[in-house]
């Protein structure tokens, strides 16, 4: 009885956070403010879903890890890809002058100059 009650909240506090991510992804009218949306709630109410289907596989037949294991991939890869994202939406709008300078002595990954591998003439020195 408790069981299928902690199953049936995590059902629809996932429901709730994953309809209210959906929401903020379509209503939302900037690309950085549409990131949180998926990010934080959608990844929330996904893990709630898991969660329950966890708790209702492992009370009534044999569980395994396998939705343990999405969960993992999902809470890590998330933050991940909307920081990607995040950061190709801010060097495609600004102009190539324009981003602030590195700390002293560093470059930006991705602002750095492209070092040839072969400026010695060695071409045995290939990066793939």
């Amino acid at each position: 009885m408790i069981l299928d009650i902690l199953i049936a909240a995590a059902l629809v506090i996932g429901s709730v956070f994953t309809l209210v991510g959906s929401y903020g992804l379509v209503k939302l009218d900037r690309c950085m403010a549409r990131l949180h949306a998926p990010t934080k709630a959608s990844t929330l109410g996904v893990g709630a879903l898991l969660i329950a289907s966890v708790l209702h596989f492992f009370a009534t037949e044999d569980g395994s890890l396998h939705e343990i294991l999405i969960l993992a991939f999902l809470f890590v890869t998330a933050p991940l890809t909307a920081h990607f994202l995040a950061k190709s939406h801010i060097h495609w709008n600004t102009e190539e002058g324009r981003l602030p300078d590195p700390p002293e002595g560093e470059t930006w990954a991705v602002q750095a100059p492209a070092e040839s591998p072969l400026e010695d003439g060695d071409s045995t020195k290939r990066l793939i």
